[in-house]
């Protein structure tokens, strides 16, 4: 059977990061038995790049993607951009034999506003035919804000209808999330669709207190936002169907994220994520 590789977004292990540093932290994950990983949310300094490299090559552990801004979330916002820092971030690249960077979401500053948002994706599209130059692929990913219709379309179809180069980093909880079945949408995007999040859509135990049935907007609040970010496999969502539905449509890297662990060691929840996936029987995929 033809295999995906399962990996990390490392964005769970910034905190880790910052108190052992990137070697120890891919240590970790190797000794979890990890071998991707997508790198978000850290300080590309010229240590931790180093740290990265070397931890890559000792543990073989694949850096299948980095992240940038396409340009800054906010105005003034720091951290490196495509647009300010196109030199430094290929470069990276090349350090890290990484060939696919990744667009975390939308500049705030054009969310709501589909014009600005497709005046965003325009200039996603030309980054990427630069990238290519390069032999790199500028990826997106999606939330579920790219769900909202207009005149019946969904936005992240009109993103995709309107380039060629530009891919998509599918996220099945926020599909899920937005009402659409992952494991059919994922289908429609054969061949845009190297990079797949895999996080699972659970429904949260409801805490209610003698206090909160004493203010009817309290309870609903509660009751209204249960949602959780699950571990993979302790959640609700098909993840067989979904793992055959990424690999038929051209996914290499399944990449787990939690985007809140609600307390718990992030190591643990991947420890949990990777123990679920292989009693599902994907243990050639790490």
């Amino acid at each position: 059977m033809t295999k995906g590789k399962i990996g990390v977004q490392m964005m769970m292990l910034k905190n880790k990061v910052e108190e052992l540093g990137a070697y120890e932290t891919m240590k970790k994950l190797h000794e979890l038995g990890f071998g991707a990983v997508e790198v978000s949310q850290i300080p590309m300094t010229e240590e931790n790049v180093a740290e990265l490299k070397r931890a890559s090559e000792e543990f073989d552990i694949k850096i299948a993607a980095l992240s940038a801004g396409l340009e800054p979330m906010l105005p003034d916002a720091p951290g490196e951009t495509l647009a300010n820092d196109f030199d430094k971030i290929v470069n990276d690249c090349k350090t890290l034999n990484c060939n696919f960077i990744r667009i975390g979401m939308l500049p705030l500053t054009v969310m709501g506003d589909k014009d600005q948002i497709m005046a965003f994706i325009d200039r996603a599209e030309a980054m990427a035919e630069r990238l290519a130059e390069h032999g790199i692929e500028l990826y997106y990913h999606t939330h579920h804000i790219e769900f909202q219709k207009y005149d019946g379309e969904y936005l992240l179809d009109l993103m995709k209808n309107n380039t060629s180069k530009l891919g998509f980093e599918l996220d099945v909880h926020w599909i899920q999330r937005a009402g659409v079945n992952p494991v059919e949408f994922v289908k429609q995007y054969k061949g845009r669709i190297s990079l797949l999040h895999l996080k699972d859509y659970r429904i949260g135990e409801l805490d209610v207190h003698e206090d909160d049935l004493k203010d009817m907007a309290k309870f609903f609040n509660k009751f209204t936002n249960l949602i959780e970010f699950a571990e993979v496999g302790e959640g609700n969502l098909d993840i067989p169907a979904i793992m055959a539905a990424g690999l038929e449509s051209g996914a290499q890297y399944f990449l787990i994220e939690q985007d809140d662990t609600y307390g718990r060691d992030p190591f643990d929840c991947l420890e949990t994520s990777a123990e679920n996936l292989r009693k599902l029987g994907y243990s050639d995929w790490f």
